[in-house]
């Protein structure tokens, strides 16, 4: 399978655990993410966290904040750097809900990718901030 291909295989399976994230169950996620001390999120509750178990401890958070959500991914286009990093530009659509607040989601999303055992691994995960998701989360 030609490392592109791969990549999109790991984005689908990015998919695959987010949606079951925010929809309280957040073990998939810590299946597609790279475990290093370098790994970092850009959520769209804005803010930098870096590091595996500030990452970890974020997602838990999210399966426990969101619910009845469906995200999906449109226009993937795959930038494979080396044998072993690459990096994806998508978008993001579908809703979620916060709280009571049913949120539309359309974002721009990057992801980076490190092949890690054999496997292509999130070591980045970058989305656009959103004002209605802060909102939803101060109500």
């Amino acid at each position: 399978m030609a490392a592109e291909d791969e990549i999109r295989q790991a984005s689908e399976q990015f998919y695959a655990a987010l949606n079951r994230g925010i929809n309280g169950d957040p073990r998939p996620m810590m299946e597609v993410w790279s475990h290093g001390s370098d790994v970092a999120i850009m959520p769209p509750s804005g803010g930098i966290v870096v590091g595996w178990e500030e990452v970890r401890i974020g997602w838990e958070q999210a399966a426990q904040t969101i619910s009845e959500g469906q995200v999906s991914q449109d226009d993937l286009v795959v930038v494979p750097l080396a044998d072993d990093v690459a990096y994806t530009l998508s978008t993001e659509h579908g809703q979620v809900k916060v709280g009571g607040d049913q949120i539309s989601i359309d974002r721009r999303v990057t992801h980076i990718y490190r092949r890690e055992g054999g496997e292509w691994k999130i070591v980045h995960h970058h989305t656009d901030v959103s004002p209605a998701f802060l909102e939803a989360l101060h109500r």
